[in-house]
C-alpha cells in the first residue's frame, strides 16, 4: 500500500488492529456457539465478552513480540488474549484451526472492503450521469481508428461510460457474495472437532454466508473470481481515463482536467496544462490488474492446504481494494471538474471539409440508383481530394462540380446531406435505454 494513493477508510480496513479485532469477534461467536451447545461452559464465552466490553484495545505491538519467538500468528494472538481474560480463555478456539480465523477475516476485510468501492461507484455514476446529461446534445465527432468518423454528442459518450461502470457495479456485488463466505471447519474441513451450526452461527453474526464445503481453506476460485472482477473495474476505469487523455491533445482540446489556480504543468515549461490525473489513472488500473493472476495462481493448492496463497494474499488484499478505492474516487472528481469546450468540439467537426457526412451520401446515391460499389467511388475520389487537402476543399462542393454525382442528386439533396442534426435524432432513445428517463 502507498499512502500516496490510500484513502482513510480503506486502510483502515487493513490495519492490523481491525484485522485482530476481527479475529476477536470470531474466537467469542464461534465460543458463545460452542457454550450454547453444552460443549463448552457459558463461563468461558462470558468471560470472553465481559473482557472486550472494557474496551481494552489491541496491543498489535505485543501480538507482535510473541509471533516473533512463537512464529506463528493466531497462537501468538491466542496467547496474548489467554494472559487478557484469564483461565477462561481456555475454552476459545475448541476444534478449530487457524485457517478457520484467517480465511474467515479475509471475508470480512474484502466484504467490507466492498461496500466501500460500491459507494465509490455509486458516487462516480451520479457524476457520470449529470455530465451526460449536462452534454446530451454537445456536437462532437466520434473516431474510429483514432481518424474522424461520424458526428456524436459528448453526451454519449458520457452514456456509454455509464453504461459501463453500471456493469461494473453489478461485477462489484457478484464479486462481494462470491467472497462473503465463512469457514469454521476444523482441520481439513471434516468438522470432526466442531459442530456445523457454530460455522453457521458465526457466519450469521459476520454477515457471511456458511461455505458449503471447505477443505480447512475457504476454496482460492472464489479470490480468483474476486480480484478478476476488481481488474475488470480498473481496465473500465483506464477506458475513460485514456479517452479524457486523447481529448486533452493539445491538437483536439475537447476536454481536459480542471487547472486549478495556482497550479504548474512543467518544471520546464510555464504553459503545460498536462492530463497526470488520468495519467495517474492508468498506473493505477495497470497495478490492479497484476493482482488478478496471483489470485488465479492461488487457486491450485496442495491437497486439503499449503500457506502458498497467504503470502500473495497479504499483498493483494490490501492494495488491490485501497488503490481501486483511490482510483474511483480520483476518477469522479475528474468527470465532475471536467472541462469542456463545445466550442471546439464544433471547429473539429468542421476541420476536415464535410468528410464526416460521407456515408449518407453514399448511401443516397445507392438509393438513386447507383451500384454501391460505383457509389463509394464517387463519394471516394471526391473526399480524397479534400483529405489531401487538409480540409481547405469541401467536399459538399467538390460533390455539386462532380458530373456523375449531379446526374444522380440535385444540389439540394446533396444539401440534405450535411445536416449535423440527422445524427442526433436517436440520442433520446439510447439515453433511455442507458438511463431509464
Amino acid at each position: 500500500m502507498v499512502p500516496r494513493y490510500a484513502r482513510p477508510a480503506m486502510t483502515a480496513i487493513w490495519e492490523p488492529e481491525s484485522k485482530y479485532e476481527i479475529w476477536f469477534l470470531i474466537e467469542a461467536h464461534a465460543t458463545q456457539k460452542l457454550a450454547d451447545l453444552g460443549v463448552v461452559p457459558e463461563s468461558g464465552a462470558k468471560a470472553l465478552w465481559d473482557w472486550w466490553k472494557t474496551e481494552p484495545g489491541i496491543d498489535v505491538a505485543a501480538i507482535d513480540a510473541k509471533e516473533a519467538v512463537l512464529k506463528h500468528d493466531v497462537i501468538a494472538f491466542l496467547d496474548w488474549v489467554a494472559e487478557q481474560v484469564g483461565p477462561e480463555a481456555r475454552f476459545m478456539h475448541q476444534g478449530m484451526t487457524s485457517s478457520d480465523v484467517l480465511d474467515t477475516t479475509l471475508a470480512v476485510q474484502l466484504t467490507r472492503a466492498t461496500d466501500l468501492l460500491l459507494e465509490d461507484m455509486d458516487a462516480l455514476l451520479a457524476a457520470i450521469k449529470k455530465r451526460a446529461q449536462e452534454h446530451k446534445y454537445t456536437a462532437t465527432i466520434g473516431r474510429s481508428h483514432g481518424i474522424h468518423a461520424e458526428p456524436m454528442t459528448f453526451g454519449l459518450k458520457l452514456a456509454q461510460a455509464y453504461a459501463e461502470f453500471d456493469r461494473c457495479r453489478t461485477r462489484l456485488q457478484t464479486a462481494r457474495a462470491e467472497i462473503a463466505t465463512c469457514a469454521i471447519s476444523g482441520a481439513v474441513g471434516t468438522f470432526a472437532n466442531i459442530n456445523p451450526e457454530v460455522e453457521e452461527y458465526v457466519a450469521q453474526q459476520l454477515g457471511l454466508a456458511a461455505e458449503p464445503v471447505s477443505t480447512q481453506v475457504i476454496p482460492r476460485d472464489r479470490h480468483a473470481a474476486y480480484f478478476a472482477a476488481l481488474a475488470v473495474v480498473a481496465s473500465s476505469i483506464e477506458r475513460l481515463a485514456v479517452e479524457i487523455r486523447h481529448l486533452q491533445r493539445t491538437e483536439v482540446l475537447e476536454a481536459e482536467e480542471y487547472f486549478a489556480p495556482g497550479q504548474k504543468g512543467s518544471s520546464a515549461m510555464p504553459h503545460k496544462r498536462n492530463p497526470i490525473l488520468t495519467e495517474n489513472l492508468t498506473g493505477q488500473a495497470r497495478m490492479i490488474r497484476s493482482y488478478a493472476m496471483p489470485a488465479l495462481e492461488n487457486v491450485a493448492l496442495w491437497h486439503e492446504r499449503d500457506i502458498s496463497h497467504s503470502s500473495v494474499e497479504r499483498f493483494i488484499g490490501p492494495d488491490a481494494t485501497i488503490t481501486l478505492d483511490f482510483a474511483l474516487a480520483r476518477l469522479t472528481g475528474v468527470v465532475d471538474k471536467l472541462l469542456v469546450y463545445p466550442e471546439r468540439m464544433q471547429k473539429n467537426l468542421d476541420r476536415m471539409g464535410g468528410l464526416v457526412h460521407s456515408q449518407r451520401v453514399l448511401l443516397a446515391l445507392t438509393q438513386a440508383g447507383i451500384t454501391r460499389d460505383n457509389a463509394y467511388r464517387l463519394v471516394q475520389r471526391n473526399a480524397m481530394k479534400v483529405w489531401e487537402s487538409d480540409g481547405e476543399m469541401s467536399l459538399l462542393e467538390l460533390l455539386k462540380a462532380d458530373d456523375e454525382v449531379a446526374s444522380a442528386m440535385t444540389a439540394e439533396e446533396l444539401e440534405d446531406k450535411f445536416n449535423l442534426d440527422y445524427h442526433f435524432k436517436h440520442v433520446d432513445t439510447i439515453f433511455e435505454r442507458v438511463f431509464g428517463e
